[in-house]
């Protein structure tokens, strides 16, 4: 039996329902977030930018984000396991780069705040990979990816229907 035939057979529980549509009711909100991640684009590697809003993503538990950040990932060529263990990346650092471990602990550092900032040693290690400008960027998109989340999650946006190439 295949994948799609059990997936077929099964009854899955209905989508819940939106919230509200806050692209709509506040747009220049949203493009001015869609500004942000344009300009933060254009000066960061797009695979390890993926690896960035896929990992803000999990640990904010944004089910639409990841659903479109892991699609566009896929569609851009990474690697299917290389988005599986980036959950658990502590434990599988063979699979990235240096440089993607620093933006990895990064993204988590300023996803969660709870001592209330980032920690010298890993502000450290993140300087240490990227240049000031890269670094500054980075930090700009880190920033962007967490704003989504939280619009995505606040109004508990759908997942499941994102294409890629669709706007955020």
């Amino acid at each position: 039996m295949t994948t799609t035939e059990v997936h077929e057979n099964q009854h899955l529980l209905a989508e819940h329902t939106q919230r509200l549509d806050w692209m709509t009711l506040a747009p220049e909100a949203f493009k001015a977030l869609l500004r942000l991640d344009t300009a933060v684009r254009k000066n960061i590697d797009s695979r390890l930018h993926d690896l960035v809003k896929i990992r803000a993503s999990q640990i904010n538990h944004c089910a639409f984000c990841l659903d479109m950040h892991t699609t566009d990932a896929l569609a851009s060529g990474e690697s299917v396991e290389r988005i599986v263990q980036l959950s658990a990346w502590t434990e599988s650092k063979h699979f990235y780069t240096a440089k993607e471990i620093a933006a990895i602990e990064l993204t988590e550092a300023i996803t969660v705040l709870t001592d209330g900032f980032v920690p010298d040693e890993v502000y450290a290690k993140a300087a240490q990979e990227f240049g000031e400008t890269e670094l500054a960027h980075l930090i700009a998109a880190i920033v962007a990816i967490n704003a989504f989340n939280r619009f995505g999650v606040s109004t508990r946006m759908i997942p499941g229907h994102y294409t890629p190439g669709g706007s955020h």
